[in-house]
């Protein structure tokens, strides 16, 4: 996300390296590389020259102090600059109302569906809402099945009515089970539509003002680009909307359609979402994906997802096991299972600052990454799991065998995992605790 942009940005700063001041000349060469980078971004020329407007008149005249170098100022300007872009702060979801109606819209083929389902998943584990979910796109045949196997995966409700072919219908009585059944919450899906088929976005409009729905999501494509900011100025002067979720946000690494579509919509971006997990749904804080643009890495954003995975009472029993010398091998495992629950790994380690440049060129592959070691441990006998003292050579040669690795891979991961325990027991004394708490020590903003 945002990768081709990155570069492009830090070579555009570049251009002020050893200026004594910022002056109109030098300002102007620099932003003129600036405005090429957003349009190669995919960012609509009105909104790059804007927006460069905008950080060359705030950044002729300031004062510099004699402790910030130009370059560096024009970094801070211009990250302000894309936080107010992408709407300064981040926009909560409103779910007002008994029960609150949340309809999501969209065209084909944007990740409607699955985006239902990972706002149900997210308003269920992390506010603990009851959440009922709608089944309203009666065009697309496998639209129903599909909300079906994911209300399945996440334990949550699905209404359907076979047969029915009247969406707002199906709504209605949806939002009526919900009122007599105690759901807070009613997620409706509806079918795919382009805004120049009419007959389509009359049947949106009348759902909408039927429903009267607290909020109203507008999906988004993310790799459409421009095309997808057009979508939705169409849709919103139709339905008024009143925020945008972006999908596959993994794939595009210019994200024109981050930066534009405040600016043209003059709605907020609310979610934005990246890889097929249904964990793998995010808030939209805009100064924070300008960390990740200017590569500052983004810290908050680890932490909150380590505080998602973090238990607790799982977190005492681990203490006091380390206290006592009794980590074992389940429990390194059950923790590389909350790693891997976070997500892709090179995401996570780009929030680190300075890492995300360092590894941009590495392939990662999350399941390789793993694979070998959960073979291995899941290779073993209970008690080796439990008590890795007794692994000896001959039982370290029958792992091995027997999950397909060979000596020296075992050995490593022995040596790993005494490697853990070790640090660990050091940590969860006191550091790891505040993170998971969200204190982070230096890191706090």
């Amino acid at each position: 996300m945002f990768e081709n942009l990155s570069e492009r940005l830090e070579r555009s700063f570049k251009m002020l390296k050893g200026e004594g001041k910022i002056s109109e000349i030098n300002i102007s060469e620099a932003l003129k590389d600036i405005r090429r980078a957003l349009l190669d971004a995919d960012v609509s020329y009105k909104v790059a020259k804007q927006f460069c407007d905008e950080v060359k008149q705030k950044a002729i005249g300031r004062e510099v102090l004699t402790s910030v170098k130009p370059q560096q100022m024009i970094v801070k300007i211009v990250h302000d600059e894309l936080a107010a872009l992408m709407g300064s702060d981040a926009s909560d979801i409103n779910l007002k109302g008994s029960p609150a109606v949340v309809l999501v819209a969209g065209l084909n083929g944007s990740g409607k569906t699955t985006f239902s389902g990972k706002l149900a998943l997210h308003l269920k584990s992390r506010k603990g809402m009851k959440v009922l979910l709608a089944a309203c796109d009666t065009f697309r045949p496998a639209a129903i099945d599909q909300l079906k196997v994911l209300g399945e995966q996440i334990a949550v409700p699905v209404y359907s009515e076979d047969g029915v072919k009247d969406p707002i219908a199906i709504a209605g009585n949806a939002v009526r089970k919900a009122k007599a059944e105690g759901y807070p919450v009613v997620i409706v899906d509806t079918a795919g539509r382009l805004a120049v088929d009419k007959e389509l976005m009359d049947e949106i409009s009348a759902l909408h003002d039927t429903l009267k729905p607290a909020e109203t999501l507008f999906v988004v494509d993310a790799m459409t680009g421009q095309d997808a900011v057009a979508t939705a100025k169409a849709f919103n002067d139709r339905l008024d909307f009143d925020g945008v979720v972006l999908t596959k946000m993994d794939g595009d690494t210019r994200g024109g359609a981050a930066l534009s579509i405040k600016a043209v919509t003059g709605k907020p971006i609310k979610f934005i979402s990246s890889g097929e997990k249904l964990e793998a749904l995010d808030i939209f804080h805009p100064s924070r994906i300008a960390d990740r643009i200017l590569g500052m890495g983004d810290v908050v954003s680890l932490v909150e997802k380590a505080q998602q995975q973090y238990d607790e009472k799982e977190a005492r029993e681990l203490k006091k096991k380390l206290a006592k010398d009794q980590f074992t091998l389940n429990d390194f495992y059950n923790q590389i299972q909350q790693v891997r629950k976070m997500g892709d790994i090179k995401d996570l380690a780009a929030m680190i600052p300075g890492v995300g440049k360092a590894i941009k060129d590495v392939d990662i592959d999350n399941d390789k990454a793993f694979k070998g070691i959960e073979a291995i441990i899941q290779s073993m006998t209970p008690a080796e799991r439990e008590h890795p003292e007794i692994i000896n050579g001959s039982r370290r040669k029958r792992i091995a065998d027997g999950s397909g690795t060979n000596l020296q891979e075992v050995n490593k991961l022995l040596k790993q995992f005494e490697g853990t325990r070790k640090a660990m027991k050091s940590v969860m004394g006191g550091n790891l605790k505040n993170m998971m708490r969200g204190g982070m020590g230096g890191f706090r903003r």
